[in-house]
């Protein structure tokens, strides 16, 4: 019997996964026998003389990394089926996902010298005895590639500027050419055409074409005006661009005629296994701005949410009149929280504060709001109830302000370190997918000297990683830099007043259709995306305000921008440019994406937050909609080009040798206002300040002991560390008389003192400590929550702030910007809210309070009653109850339910692995010596 894989269903997109035992094993054996030899890439054998002279290496055998869940992205049809039968794998497709999973139960006895049992060595160059295979793509005698035996990371080494980035090019195209595809299809809106029409890929493909609904024109406009503002550095872009593009037609060529290219162009329908008839397309420079849409508007696109703040503020003014109602929303808003965490300490950078007085605020009538109909004209399973529940969670998730933070940095100073140099250990937390969206890779050329990690169709440059003897990474910041504009409707819905003009909006659209194939055997569809565009961007309600019609429109600073933050990436490769951390500051002001940068080399330590600052009119909130006029538009706004005047460098959060540095997508700076809620008293960003802070205290940091305290925080519940205890003093308040309240809190009781951590009782049993505690808190959260604030804030109210900020982010839970299974998790949720009122019903001192108490109207006897009878509830309800089961888990599987799943973009399944909250790409650095 064939060993079978449960069918994965991809966090959104859906592309060869859905056909096991569409062959039985005898015919799949036949087929692999007979596809081998010509879909077996000429290998090339390993000569210990082509490993290149590394370049200067200042790290000392300190610097490491991990990408799970390996570097090989790329599987030919033979690769698939035998994957898809007998769980085999490709070389290097899964051999870093072991390391990784294993730090969960290995970091307790981490030790300097054992860093890499969990990492790679992440030094310059493949030592002789290392060195897997040596290529000179083309035949090109400027530039070598080899992989190395661990890995088979490419270690790309070029004598001229254009070999290197062909270099690059075509080893990217060898490790992720199909992922790369579908993600320059989904930059364009066309996912479904390309891949199958699968609900998960049409949800896909309207989120992001809500965020970046470009014409070809536009994306060519890009790269014509990026070049243009970027000077002889601009010129190099483009040039680097193009060869790195030559480099992976070239792959394209010689896989599609050697015949070892993915064997999802086959499953898609693209090519013909017997005939080889069909055509793999060549990639030009406006599929890499296609692409880099996607990663911005993923990682690095701060703001939005103008409509649902709105929306919630007017039912707490309904409820509670407009000066109390306003202050209940202030209160759950917590824009500058006292009590927030802080990655820079003692320093203030006012941004997008509380005006005094507002000014052009466009609050919609009530009941007058209605969503813009994005999906148009369909036809066949586009038209089922699973497409449409699609379309409404890619409308939700495209119009939320909160956007996916995820990654976290720990760096030190080297006043705190045993060597007396900083020690980092950080890294993005891109989410888990097969292949990953993230690929690792060395390059050495002409201005060039880095290894580091790279989008997968964006990796002409290190984008995360280390130079010679600096490293940098970055976080999500989500600061604003989103607005939401009114704009006043004239003549019929489609024409708008621009500056006291009546002007036609634009109409921008992307009609598409598809058929079952292998790979996706969904029904034939077909549907119409329109987006209407104005000069405030695009149309995304339509309300009435002081009752005239009006559409509100986004706009976003770096929208038509993509492309500008390549002169950045361009300057951190550059170990000429990057000499020290005020160049490495300079360098990342060239990023318009919404990113916290974080530096490191043998002396100092440094931060910086990009992104491109609109500066708002005097009085504008950015919390709201503003009316769509020249009082209330950016300063210096160019509508023809979307530029405006943005704030300066030194007002952005920043900072040079701090004495630590944590970052968890918290809150950058006292007055410093990101646009998704939950910056309060209790945030992820804690359970890393915590663990840091002690250890600086008690000084002599190292490499180990920084990564366990990144491990224990990756292990922690935030409730169970940071609010349970609380919960449990009202609960304890007095004595617990009913016994199944009793047994419950002595196990909760329990897990606090084991130290609140998801783990399992050993090594790959599948099964949690302290289980039952764990599930009772994941059954009592919700419950809890509900219970403590709907009362006060009444149903309509409770709902609305629900849409601004999800009460819970638990691993398991499938809900919220990560769905189930992406390790990240306690980014968004309400646990500031129970804090801060837990804290006021129990009399102790909290700065920033809620406008009220509310858990009982504020009566501790009351409010017992009310976290008793939940807890009971609570602790009735069974594992299958708490953990429902999934196209992954059955019901009551609790380890399952927060299990990672490397997310099937391929054909290539792996193995689930326990929960761990850290990032995706992670590197632990030291640096012993500077240029």
């Amino acid at each position: 019997m064939p060993r079978r894989t449960p069918r994965n269903a991809p966090d959104r997109v859906r592309t060869p996964d859905r056909f096991p035992g569409f062959l039985k094993t005898a015919s799949i054996c036949a087929l692999i026998a007979g596809l081998l030899s010509p879909l077996s890439q000429a290998a090339t054998a390993p000569e210990a003389s082509a490993a290149e002279a590394a370049a200067a290496d200042h790290c000392g055998n300190q610097c490491s990394d991990i990408l799970p869940p390996g570097q090989n992205g790329n599987a030919t049809l033979a690769q698939i089926l035998a994957n898809q039968a007998f769980g085999s794998m490709p070389e290097h497709a899964s051999d870093q996902l072991g390391p990784y999973a294993n730090l969960a139960k290995g970091y307790s006895g981490l030790t300097n010298a054992t860093i890499n049992n969990f990492f790679n060595d992440a030094s310059f160059g493949v030592p002789s005895d290392q060195v897997a295979s040596t290529l000179k793509p083309a035949g090109r005698s400027d530039v070598t590639i080899v992989r190395d035996k661990k890995t088979g990371v490419p270690h790309i080494t070029g004598t001229t500027r254009y070999g290197t980035e062909f270099g690059a090019g075509y080893a990217a195209a060898q490790d992720r050419l199909w992922l790369m595809d579908v993600f320059r299809h989904v930059g364009r809106g066309q996912l479904t055409s390309f891949a199958g029409g699968a609900p998960s890929n049409q949800g896909l493909e309207q989120e992001f074409y809500r965020h970046a609904p470009y014409t070809e024109a536009d994306l060519q406009a890009q790269i014509d005006n990026a070049v243009a503002a970027a000077g002889d550095r601009g010129k190099q872009a483009l040039a680097d661009v193009n060869a790195y593009i030559d480099g992976i037609n070239s792959y394209i060529d010689a896989s599609d005629s050697g015949r070892y290219f993915p064997g999802e162009y086959v499953l898609t329908g693209h090519k013909d296994s017997i005939t080889n008839a069909g055509k793999i397309e060549h990639f030009k420079p406006t599929d890499l701005v296609a692409l880099a849409s996607v990663i911005g508007a993923l990682f690095g696109s701060g703001g939005g949410g103008e409509v649902n703040n709105a929306l919630s503020l007017l039912a707490a003014q309904e409820k509670y009149g407009v000066a109390e109602g306003t202050k209940l929303w202030e209160s759950f808003r917590e824009r500058n929280d006292p009590e927030a965490v802080v990655t820079l300490h003692d320093k203030s950078f006012p941004y997008a504060t509380k005006p005094d007085d507002p000014q052009g605020e466009a609050l919609p009538d009530a009941g007058s709001v209605t969503e813009e109909q994005l999906v148009h004209d369909r036809t066949g399973s586009a038209s089922g109830s699973a497409a449409s529940t699609a379309s409404t969670t890619a409308a939700r998730t495209a119009m939320s302000s909160a956007k996916r933070g995820m990654s976290n940095a720990l760096v030190v100073s080297g006043e705190y370190t045993a060597s007396g140099h900083p020690v980092a250990v950080f890294g993005p937390q891109t989410g888990y997918f097969a292949p990953q969206l993230l690929l690792l890779q060395e390059i050495q050329g002409p201005g060039i000297s880095a290894r580091g990690a790279s989008f997968a169709g964006l990796s002409m440059y290190v984008e995360l990683g280390r130079g010679q003897d600096y490293s940098w990474s970055a976080t999500t910041s989500g600061q604003d830099i989103i607005d939401t504009y009114a704009v006043e409707l004239c003549q019929d819905d489609y024409h708008y007043l621009y500056r006291g003009t009546c002007t036609a909006m634009e109409k921008v659209e992307q009609k598409n259709a598809w058929k079952p194939t292998t790979a996706d055997s969904t029904p034939a569809g077909s549907y119409t995306m329109r987006v209407w565009r104005t000069k405030y961007g695009p149309v995304t309600h339509r309300a009435t305000v002081g009752g005239k019609k009006v559409a509100y429109t986004t706009l976003r600073s770096s929208f038509m921008h993509e492309a500008d933050s390549i002169i950045g990436f361009q300057m951190l490769n550059d170990p000429d440019y990057v000499k020290g951390p005020e160049d490495f500051q300079e360098a990342v002001q060239h990023i318009n994406y919404t990113f916290n940068w974080f530096y490191v080399d043998s002396e100092h330590t440094a931060y910086y937050n990009s992104g491109d600052n609109p500066v708002r009119a005097t009085g504008v909130d950015a919390e709201f909609p503003v009316w769509a006029r020249s009082a209330y538009e950016w300063r210096g706004w160019d509508p023809a080009t979307n530029t405006a005047q943005y704030t300066p460098p030194s007002a952005h959060p920043n900072s040079i040798d701090q004495d630590y540095y944590i970052s968890w997508n918290n809150k950058q700076a006292k007055d410093y206002t990101t646009a998704p809620w939950g910056d309060g008293s209790v945030h992820r960003g804690n359970l890393l300040e915590n663990r840091v802070k002690k250890l600086v205290a008690a000084g002599g940091v190292t490499r180990a002991s920084l990564v366990k305290a990144m491990a224990d925080a990756g292990l922690a519940d935030l409730r169970a560390e940071d609010v349970l205890p609380d919960l449990l003093k009202v609960v304890n308040s007095s004595t617990v008389t009913d016994s199944t309240a009793a047994a419950a809190v002595s196990k909760l009781q329990a897990w606090i003192s084991a130290g609140a951590k998801r783990t399992e009782t050993s090594a790959g049993s599948k099964t949690y400590a302290d289980a039952d505690a764990i599930r009772i808190l994941d059954a009592w959260w919700p419950l809890l929550v509900k219970a403590e604030f709907e009362p006060g804030l009444g149903s309509e109210l409770y709902a609305a702030m629900t849409n601004n900020l999800p009460i819970d982010e638990s691993p398991s839970a499938a809900h919220g910007p990560t769905g189930s299974h992406a390790g990240s998790s306690f980014q968004y949720g309400w646990w500031s809210y129970v804090d801060k009122d837990i804290r006021a019903v129990l009399g102790e001192s909290v700065q920033g309070p809620l406008d009220r108490k509310y858990c009982g109207g504020g009566s501790l006897s009351a409010c017992r009653d009310i976290l008793i009878s939940t807890l009971k509830e609570a602790a009735g309800k069974t594992a299958a109850q708490v953990y429902p089961g999934d196209d992954q888990c059955s019901a009551g599987d609790q380890w399952c339910a927060d299990s990672i799943v490397q997310r099937t973009l391929g054909g290539i399944k792996h193995s689930r692995i326990s929960w761990q909250n850290r990032p995706t790409y992670q590197q632990v650095v030291e640096f012993t010596s500077h240029r």
